[in-house]
């Protein structure tokens, strides 16, 4: 297969007498089985917005970008070009389908890129769906399906559902990796492509970098072994999964589900060498449990396609044990991953509420949740997204840390779009004792209890718990 696969799982097994959640922390490592990366069977597609937004030099620097891209796929690379507005046009091969890369198809590939005009909208949907269907005419096994998609405007040509519908379709068929160009897009619509078809959402503001990260993104998918990996569970008949997450490199909400033999497989997408994490979170009823004794709540393992296009397993097989103690919260230790992953996705979710709040014009609001997500990467370490948001800050009048006035709409849809990136970063054995939690907090708009009474927002729906019912709730971005 390419590469080799361990799975680590660490869960607290001990758990309150009232608790009716069990969470665990998956680490899985891919690494290479014979020392070096192995070529597969690749299939590419680039799919290039030709809005009327897009003329001038935007359009001039994206086609410099996707031929530069063109010239790194390897010869033998199965290739298709898609250019898009409000429709979704097969540019390249003339003929449809994908075809083979060599010198002479690069030339015409080449060609059929700098002929392209800009004119009408935006439907990013019909885009993946081109996509979709010319990977679904790749019949050899084991081929890895990959895409990049840049857009410099809105999604206007469609509703949030149509896209939604789309993306459902695309699950588990293809990778793909989303950029917005420019200052013009929705972060939001990059992170939903980025979270269901398992690749990146990335800002590029300058346009003219745009050569560089797309010739890069080519790169790196020139290293992806295996087409399709999945996390297969089976839960004890006395436990649910509520859900499954991945939380590094970047957080994203797993929700595809498969069935399979009794067991729930969840597409993890495509894999070169690598190492990524998940959190997976089960729910019971407590009285359905016995006191003081351990219980196995799930059995976990990986599955992969293999080069013949079989599905089998690809790790050894963990088990995830509870034990439900005979006293209430108080005394048991949280675990300090558990918690550190928690406050990670607090983190996020206070940048996405600044960034939100400022492209909607509310300045108090986004100095509010710049002084909560600060506050968060300053304790978490998180040098990173720490970084992202001194840029945009300063002092106001009052010493207060607030968002500088003179901030881009462009800084800010690369706060939003940045905010899912962690850090590979375990908590440290030496860190002082976690204080005892407290009773969860119950979100006003939804009822889900949160995981810990520090909790700032809702996990399930990601409403701000300090605000009172829906009148509250997040707002789009514009």
């Amino acid at each position: 297969m390419g590469l080799s696969f361990a799975l680590e799982l660490d869960s607290p097994p001990d758990l309150p007498y009232d608790e009716a959640r069990a969470d665990a922390l998956i680490t899985v490592t891919a690494e290479s089985a014979a020392g070096s990366v192995p070529r597969v069977p690749s299939a590419e597609i680039l799919v290039m917005d030709r809005s009327l937004s897009m003329s001038g030099r935007k359009l001039d620097e994206a086609k410099h970008a996707l031929c530069a891209a063109v010239d790194t796929l390897r010869d033998g690379t199965l290739l298709a070009i898609v250019a898009g507005n409000h429709r979704a046009e097969v540019i390249f091969p003339s003929t449809g389908g994908l075809a083979p890369v060599d010198a002479r198809t690069r030339e015409e590939a080449k060609l059929r890129v700098i002929g392209q005009l800009p004119e009408g909208g935006t439907a990013i949907g019909r885009w993946l769906d081109r996509a979709r269907a010319l990977f679904a005419s790749v019949d050899t096994p084991g081929t890895v399906c990959h895409a990049v998609l840049y857009t410099d405007g809105k999604d206007e040509h469609e509703t949030p559902e149509q896209l939604g519908d789309v993306l459902t379709s695309c699950v588990d068929r293809f990778t793909c990796d989303a950029r917005g160009l420019g200052d013009e897009w929705r972060y939001t619509d990059l992170l939903r492509i980025a979270e269901a078809l398992h690749g990146t959402a990335e800002a590029v503001v300058t346009v003219s970098h745009l050569t560089e990260d797309l010739t890069r993104l080519v790169r790196d998918a020139q290293r992806i072994v295996v087409p399709r990996v999945y996390l297969a569970l089976r839960p004890n008949s006395r436990f649910r999964l509520a859900f499954v997450r991945q939380i590094r490199p970047a957080e994203a909400e797993l929700t595809a589900r498969q069935q399979l033999d009794g067991w729930t497989h969840v597409p993890l997408g495509s894999w070169p060498p690598d190492t990524r994490q998940y959190q997976v979170s089960l729910r019971f009823d407590p009285g359905t449990l016995p006191v003081d004794e351990v219980l196995r709540a799930a059995r976990v393992t990986l599955h992969a396609e293999f080069p013949d296009g079989t599905r089998r397993p690809c790790s050894e097989t963990a088990a995830m044990t509870v034990r439900r103690r005979s006293t209430p919260g108080f005394g048991i230790a949280r675990s300090a991953d558990l918690t550190r992953v928690e406050n990670e996705r607090e983190l996020g979710m206070a940048m996405r509420a600044c960034a939100d709040a400022r492209l909607r014009g509310d300045l108090d609001g986004a100095d509010r949740e710049l002084r909560l997500a600060v506050g968060l990467a300053e304790s978490l370490r998180d040098t990173t997204r720490l970084r992202l948001l001194r840029a945009v800050a300063d002092a106001g009048p009052d010493g207060r840390l607030r968002l500088r006035r003179d901030v881009t709409r462009g800084q800010m849809l690369g706060i939003g779009v940045d905010s899912t990136k962690t850090v590979s970063r375990r908590a440290d054995p030496y860190d002082p004792p976690l204080p005892d939690p407290g009773p969860p907090r119950a979100c006003p708009l939804c009822g889900t209890a949160s995981a810990s009474s520090e909790a700032a927002f809702c996990e399930a729906c990601g409403h701000r718990l300090d605000e009172a019912g829906p009148a509250g709730g997040p707002v789009d971005a514009l």
